[in-house]
């Protein structure tokens, strides 16, 4: 994260920004998508000074407070557009989030912080809110919590076959929630060109459908060509052509509301430049980057 900073200090582009509150999630918060034993269970393996959940995912003593700053700065953002304050914003924060189901944390992430900011905006009143995941990997705890609802669209491109082995075309969701899951795994070197023909003639026609109040995007930049976890061969122009046409979209459905929120990405420098470029394409709808610290 501190190639970020740099990056974002280096294209002044931390001054003069409307000032949003960063502050933990609150249980009740996070107990919308999250299952009290799960909570319990994090926080009693911090405060005995951290361990492995599994074999990808770590614990140390302050990390529950740093991902409870992350799904709060998710939460003040939402409250920030509901509030008519800002229109758009990127949290910065890690860790990632869109592999923690209900009652497990998985893949790196503890807890779920784009579900988390989802179910606070329906909670506080919206009724449709579209998450747009572009991680290299599935999300597949996102999918998982709202498999069954109709209020959240949820849409992801993803390298197939990948971690954590979710996300077929063939998963579209059960009960009141069928329809609103739409997967679109693609093969290892996806270029571009590909990545973007899929994104729009499958994903955003179906965003476009569903016209939702709030955009949510699951900004993971692992599928670029340089990152060491992905096979993917994303560009940092691929990335930024990805983020202005999401906001495009949302200028013409949701009043132009954003809420990119930081995943995957594991080469400094290319997330340095990808996040900074995204922030360029909100900026140049009025955007705000909200950086979470513990």
């Amino acid at each position: 994260m501190i190639a970020v900073d740099c990056a974002l200090e280096g294209r002044h582009l931390l001054g003069g920004r409307p000032s949003v509150a960063c502050s933990p999630a609150p249980d009740a918060a996070i107990l919308r998508v999250h299952t009290p034993d799960m909570l319990a269970r994090l926080e009693a393996v911090a405060a005995s000074g951290g361990g492995w959940l599994d074999a990808d995912t770590v614990v140390r003593p302050d990390s529950v407070d740093v991902a409870r700053m992350a799904a709060g700065g998710a939460i003040n953002a939402v409250d920030a557009m509901l509030a008519g304050t800002i229109d758009r914003a990127f949290v910065i924060a890690r860790p990632p989030g869109h592999h923690a189901t209900a009652g497990q944390s998985m893949g790196f992430c503890l807890l779920n912080t784009v579900a988390i900011a989802a179910a606070h905006a329906i909670d506080s009143g919206l009724e449709r809110v579209a998450i747009l995941d572009w991680d290299v990997h599935h999300g597949n705890g996102t999918q998982a919590i709202f498999y069954g609802r109709a209020d959240v669209l949820y849409c992801s491109l993803h390298q197939s076959p990948l971690y954590p082995g979710t996300g077929a075309r063939e998963e579209t969701g059960v009960g009141p929630g069928t329809g609103y899951t739409l997967n679109a795994p693609l093969p290892p070197g996806t270029d571009d060109a590909a990545f973007l023909d899929t994104y729009r003639t499958a994903i955003m026609p179906a965003i476009d459908r569903f016209a939702p109040q709030l955009l949510l995007i699951s900004a993971g930049y692992d599928a670029h060509a340089d990152d060491p976890i992905g096979g993917m061969a994303l560009t940092d122009s691929g990335f930024q052509t990805l983020m202005a046409e999401a906001v495009a979209l949302a200028n013409r459905r949701c009043q132009g509301k954003v809420l990119a929120i930081l995943e995957g990405g594991y080469e400094s420098q290319v997330l340095a430049r990808c996040v900074t470029d995204a922030i360029g394409s909100l900026d140049r709808a009025e955007g705000i980057a909200v950086k979470a610290r513990a």
